[in-house]
């Protein structure tokens, strides 16, 4: 997929949709194809733009301005019910046919966060199927949105325990237990799953690609403003980039009037601007002014992006790069990973599991894969520093000389 694709997401009702949508809007007015699709499962982007929107993708009518912007609401539930109940059915003839009781293989193919997993594979559909420069992806909430960017990687492995991909073992089993008819069910069927097993791992590729990235929106209060930090961190955890934090609903500056509405307006935006100076670490933050009315349909949303970007370009800093995970040597016998991981006050544990460094931010746990250098190496240390964390190696005399 050649597309930049750039994802919204922030806690519920902070206004994403209507940025995510703003932001297409003026991609489109400069003269890019865009495409911009929700996943959110509130289906509010048609409103945003004040049409009614479907599965399918359809062009949004902009007048004479452009003519290049498009716009889908993807409906999880009937992906479900298109793509996912045969193959389900499927794998419930093969269990059966194994001997494992009708209830029970009811229960073993009910895979965790299957809608959403499938909401993410049609926008990679959608965004390789066109002519885009450009997808906008208006996500759900902030916590939806975490267990759907990380849903490739946890249903791979849910997928690997559940079927593993050593087929000989399994096949022989399933002929000693259940006889040859039951073997080609199986075959057919672990057809299938390895397939969506290849469909996993290309989302994986496509969330931690250099072309992808999270925009985060938040209003300026101090409980949005810490869900932000913590988001920030869990998607650097995941390898994904956050490209900017997005401030909307900033109440505008009174100037000189006096009135006890201009006292309010003050207090409330010196609060707000309190909290944004608090973000500082996190890169520059746009802001978005709040307005009297609710912006709906391209005019509106056009002006909306205009005071958010200020006629820079929507994209301006989505392409900067950075990698997780570096590893330097830092003496004699010693090495050094660091994961460039905004922690923060976020607590924080490590642990050594085989040929991984589990990392466990606030609940949220990663398994890096170790490079081969430091498979055959010991923790000997960990910090924090501006950088993120910097771990210790130091070679096991056991493994080093092997």
């Amino acid at each position: 997929m050649s597309a930049r694709l750039l994802l919204f997401t922030g806690k519920g009702g902070v206004g994403k949709t209507t940025l995510a949508a703003a932001t297409a809007t003026a991609l489109a007015a400069g003269g890019r194809k865009a495409l911009v699709v929700s996943t959110d499962p509130a289906h509010s982007l048609g409103d945003a733009f004040g049409v009614p929107l479907s599965g399918q993708v359809g062009e949004i009518d902009g007048g004479s301005s452009f003519a290049s912007l498009h716009a889908a609401q993807i409906d999880p539930r009937a992906l479900v019910d298109d793509a996912w109940r045969d193959l389900r059915g499927h794998l419930r003839t093969v269990l059966a046919g194994a001997g494992v009781d009708e209830l029970d293989a009811e229960e073993l193919t009910v895979l965790p966060g299957v809608e959403e997993l499938l909401a993410l594979s049609e926008v990679r559909r959608l965004a390789g199927t066109g002519p885009w420069d450009v997808v906008v992806v208006d996500c759900g909430p902030t916590a939806e949105t975490l267990r759907l960017l990380a849903l490739p990687e946890a249903f791979a492995s849910y997928l690997e325990r559940l079927f593993p991909t050593h087929r000989r073992v399994v096949r022989g089993l399933l002929a000693g237990v259940a006889g040859n008819a039951t073997v080609e069910k199986w075959d057919a069927t672990a057809d299938a799953l390895g397939r969506l097993a290849e469909n996993l791992e290309q989302l994986r590729g496509l969330l931690t690609s250099p072309t992808t990235s999270v925009r985060l929106v938040l209003t300026p209060e101090r409980v949005v403003a810490a869900e932000t930090r913590r988001t920030v961190t869990a998607l650097a955890l995941q390898g994904i980039r956050v490209d900017g934090v997005v401030a909307n609903r900033v109440v505008p500056h009174p100037g000189a009037d006096r009135g006890p509405a201009a006292a309010w307006l003050r207090t409330r935006r010196a609060e707000q601007d309190a909290v944004l100076a608090e973000l500082a670490d996190l890169g520059s933050v746009r802001t978005v002014e709040h307005r009297a009315a609710e912006p709906v349909g391209t005019a509106a949303l056009l002006d909306v992006a205009e005071g958010l970007y200020q006629g820079r370009d929507p994209l301006d800093g989505a392409d900067a790069d950075g990698q997780l995970l570096t590893v330097e040597r830092t003496g004699e016998l010693e090495y050094t990973l660091r994961l460039a991981l905004p922690i923060g006050d976020s607590s924080l544990d490590l642990a050594r599991v085989g040929d991984d460094l589990a990392v466990t931010v606030d609940g949220r746990r990663r398994l890096v894969a170790l490079p081969s250098l430091l498979k055959r190496c010991l923790v000997t240390g960990a910090e924090l520093d501006d950088t993120g964390l910097a771990v210790r190696f130091a070679p096991d005399p056991e493994l080093w000389m092997r």
